[in-house]
């Protein structure tokens, strides 16, 4: 099996999906991190119940949870569905990234309803021709407007105005600069929009060290001579209520899949 389990109980299972391998398929017999984990439960279980969260792209690794029973998914799905449009439910008070980022949100949501699944990725830049990395240290916030096309699988940098468009932003620090011309960046994001890091980031000028779809034919060359087959992006920090238990559990990636 590919995907490394990092935590399971009777409601959860957490664990960590290796660059290159789809979430779900839809070709008949191509291995996904979805088949491989139902194969796994089916050991103790003939008919494994398996509820999917959220999604990665294909060639972005890290962190994933999914509910073991159509309870635990449910109110895993909400946390998670919470601030995907960036939108504070009334009442729910904002603190540092980790296991206490968020209090109970009350108000008209109801009492009960859990914090936030708050995620956190890793990535490595790579400036455009012409232009510079930010400085290490340096925290920035991207703003934009974006609108996907689904035919395509692409989504793109809009303006307000335009039909479809949605608002997307994220936080960003600059951790590292590499002799080699790029740097290792902490991301965090406030919506969650269709290839939300990698659009903004390549509209900024610094795309993803390795990004074929977003990145420019210099910088894909760049990144294959460096031996970066794949965009550098890693989905490296999880926090969310433990469904049943509603305990905030945190899980952070210990190593990274690129060496700075």
């Amino acid at each position: 099996m590919r995907c490394k389990i990092i935590d399971e109980d009777d409601s959860i299972l957490v664990c960590l999906k290796p660059a290159g391998l789809a979430v779900q398929s839809g070709r008949i017999g191509e291995a996904d991190v979805v088949s491989e984990l139902k194969n796994y439960l089916s050991a103790g279980n003939n008919k494994p119940y398996l509820g999917l969260i959220h999604r990665l792209d294909q060639p972005v690794s890290g962190l994933m949870v999914f509910g073991k029973t159509p309870q635990a998914a449910a109110i895993l799905s909400r946390q998670a569905a919470l601030r995907a449009d960036g939108e504070m439910p009334e009442g729910a008070a904002q603190t540092n990234y980790g296991c206490e980022r968020m209090g109970t949100a009350e108000g008209k949501h109801g009492r009960d309803m859990p914090p936030s699944m708050e995620k956190e990725y890793s990535a490595l830049l790579y400036p455009e021709s012409g232009r510079s990395l930010p400085e290490e240290g340096t925290k920035l916030e991207l703003e934009n407007y974006l609108i996907r096309d689904g035919r395509q699988n692409r989504s793109r940098v809009a303006s307000k105005d335009e039909k479809g468009a949605k608002w997307a932003k994220l936080e960003l620090e600059i951790l590292k600069h590499s002799s080699q011309g790029y740097a290792l960046a902490k991301i965090r994001l406030i919506t969650g929009r269709h290839h939300q890091i990698r659009v903004q980031c390549a509209a900024a000028g610094f795309p993803l060290l390795g990004d074929a779809r977003y990145g420019s034919p210099s910088g894909r060359k760049y990144a294959a001579r460096l031996g970066f087959p794949s965009v550098c992006l890693c989905a490296s920090g999880l926090c969310f209520s433990h469904p049943i238990t509603r305990k905030r559990l945190e899980y952070r990636v210990e190593e990274l899949p690129w060496k700075i």
